[in-house]
């Protein structure tokens, strides 16, 4: 995932309007539109809901209400990387609430928010997949199980260290 920081204002504007062609007169491409943006730019930027809400004739409110609904939506852009923490009832069973609270003060971070030195974005995530080994956590998509707190604190390290 590349992040908008590295392109100009220009070049991002450019995207987002690619992005918007390509799904021009497709029914329900409102959610589409969004993965596609976030998906290229690690983000979805705030002065872009105005050029979506154009494109698919809805309101700025509608576009922002979905963006604001969905957990994985982002508006700010995010750290290098990403960790996912379940919160989904099989993983908050089995200790990922206690995990949250732990990563929360590892990271200097709540949910949804981005370390100071922007390294790390941490995210609450409501279903990894991995319900039988849980908890569970990505980073960076790539999906863990049965995460402890000493788990959680290698996996930081070792992240860190290939920053």
């Amino acid at each position: 995932m590349s992040v908008a920081t590295s392109k100009s204002p220009l070049e991002v504007q450019r995207t987002i309007h690619e992005i918007l062609e390509r799904h021009a007169g497709v029914q329900g491409a409102l959610l589409p539109i969004l993965h596609d943006i976030q998906d290229v730019l690690g983000f979805i930027p705030a002065d872009s809901v105005s050029d979506i809400a154009a494109a698919l004739n809805l309101s700025r409110a509608e576009v922002h209400g979905v963006i604001t609904y969905y957990h994985h939506f982002r508006m700010t852009v995010p750290g290098r990387h990403i960790i996912r923490i379940c919160r989904a009832e099989a993983c908050q069973s089995m200790g990922a609430e206690a995990l949250m609270v732990h990563a929360e003060k590892q990271l200097s971070c709540s949910a949804h928010q981005t370390t100071e030195d922007g390294v790390f974005t941490l995210e609450a995530a409501y279903c990894l997949g991995l319900c039988a080994s849980s908890p569970a956590i990505s980073i960076n998509d790539e999906v863990y199980a049965r995460v402890s707190t000493a788990d959680f604190n290698a996996l930081i390290a070792e992240t860190r260290g290939q920053t």
